[in-house]
């Protein structure tokens, strides 16, 4: 298996909310790290086993609001997910290459269609 796509809907949050969150109580970003990590872990399931991976993610925003900088925040739920699912063992430089993020509006379906692929070892 070279390449997987996986689409996750909507929009993960951006880091503005997590740290938001996380100053309400000290509870919120586990709360919130765990709701996302799962989504994208149930996505991934049975995708595939990879050594490493290199990451092309595009992020289908609702609108342009958000600074692309606080959108690609969300990687951290993407790469726990994959761990999580077993698509990767661990989320470290043995198993992550090339990150490239991409960034495009659809007001009426915004998701993130994150392409894995085998990465040269």
């Amino acid at each position: 298996m070279s390449e997987v796509i996986i689409v996750i809907p909507g929009e993960l949050p951006d880091l503005n909310t997590i740290i938001d969150e996380s100053k309400k109580h000290w509870a919120e970003y586990s709360r919130i790290k765990r709701k996302y990590t799962d989504m994208v872990a149930w996505l991934a399931k049975g995708k595939g086993k990879f050594k490493k991976i290199d990451l092309d993610i595009t992020w289908i925003c609702r609108n342009k609001r958000k600074d692309k900088d606080n959108i690609a925040a969300g990687v951290k739920f993407i790469l726990d997910g994959l761990v999580q699912a077993n698509v990767i063992e661990n989320d470290g430089w043995k198993q992550i290459g090339d990150i490239v993020h991409r960034f495009e509006v659809d007001k009426d379906n915004p998701r993130i269609e994150v392409r894995i692929k085998e990465a040269g070892i």
